[in-house]
C-alpha cells in the first residue's frame, strides 16, 4: 500500500499584466482554468482567448456547419463571465488538427499581434497522469503553442510575418499548461470558483451533447479544485505545468 502523499503546490507568479490563452476548442479552458482566469481579470490584469478550432465537430447530433456558430457564441458568451472581452477563432478544422509549420505560424502571429507576459494552452502530454489517453487535438495545439512562443521571437521564423508587420516579441516570461499531470504549480481560485463554472455551463448546447460527469460543472470542476487546493494549502485552486521561457 503506498501512503505516499504528493508535493505540495508551489504559487503561481502574479507578476504579470497580460496573458494570451491558445487552446484548441471552446470549452477547453473552462475544464479547470477559467476560475484562475476570473482571479487574474480580477485584479485588473488581462487576458485573450484564442481558439484554433470552433469546436465544430464536438456536437454528434449537429452539423458543423451548424455548430460552429453556436459553439463561438458559446464561448463568448462563457469568456465575458469571467472577465474576457476578447476570443479569436483560427478556423482550423475541430478533430484532426495537426502539429506542423502552418499551426505554429498561426500562433505566433498572435502572440506578436498581443504580445503577452504569459502564454497559457491546456495538457500537451500524451496522457491525463496515465489513466486516460489526452485527445489528438490538444496535444498538437499545445505542442505547436511551446514553438510558437519561441517562433515569435526570433525574426529569421517565418519572415513572411514581418512582411505582415508583426514584429518579434520575445516578451514571454512562462508557459503555462493547465490541467497537466506534470503540474508543479497552482493558483488559490477559492473566491473566483463560482465564476469558473459559471463559464463552463454557458456551454448550454456542447453540455447537453455530451452528457456523462463532464456535463455536470460544478461537480466536475470542485473534485479537480478541491485536490489541487489541498496542495496549495486552500479550498480551491487550479494547477499549472510551467515552462519557463525567459530570466525575467
Amino acid at each position: 500500500m503506498n501512503d505516499q502523499q504528493p508535493e505540495p503546490f508551489e504559487p503561481l507568479r502574479e507578476d504579470w499584466q497580460t496573458a494570451l490563452a491558445v487552446v484548441a476548442h471552446p470549452d477547453d479552458m473552462e475544464y479547470g482554468a477559467a476560475s484562475a482566469v476570473a482571479r487574474w481579470t480580477g485584479q485588473g490584469k488581462r487576458v485573450v482567448y484564442v481558439m484554433v478550432t470552433s469546436g465544430e465537430a464536438g456536437i454528434d447530433s449537429m452539423s458543423p456547419e451548424e455548430c460552429r456558430p453556436v459553439r463561438e457564441a458559446e464561448q463568448v458568451a462563457s469568456a465575458a463571465l469571467v472577465g474576457v472581452d476578447v476570443v479569436e477563432f483560427l478556423g482550423h478544422a475541430d478533430g484532426v488538427l495537426e502539429y506542423g509549420l502552418t499551426l505554429r505560424r498561426d500562433i505566433a502571429r498572435t502572440i506578436r499581434r498581443h504580445r503577452p507576459d504569459i502564454v497559457i494552452t491546456t495538457n500537451f502530454r500524451e496522457t491525463y497522469g496515465g489513466v486516460m489517453p489526452n485527445q489528438a487535438d490538444h496535444i498538437a495545439t499545445g505542442r505547436s503553442v511551446l514553438d510558437a512562443v519561441r517562433d515569435a521571437a526570433n525574426r529569421w521564423v517565418f519572415p513572411d510575418l514581418l512582411d505582415e508587420g508583426h514584429q518579434p516579441w520575445g516578451g514571454v516570461k512562462e508557459l503555462w499548461a493547465a490541467g497537466s499531470p506534470d503540474a508543479r504549480h497552482a493558483v488559490d481560485t477559492t473566491d473566483s470558483f463560482e465564476a469558473g463554472v459559471a463559464s463552463l455551463k454557458a456551454h448550454r448546447a456542447y453540455l447537453a451533447g455530451l452528457g456523462g460527469d463532464m456535463a455536470n460543472a460544478a461537480d466536475f470542476l470542485e473534485g479537480f479544485a478541491r485536490s489541487s487546493g489541498s496542495r496549495l494549502g486552500v479550498r480551491y485552486a487550479s494547477s499549472f505545468e510551467v515552462l519557463r521561457l525567459s530570466f525575467g
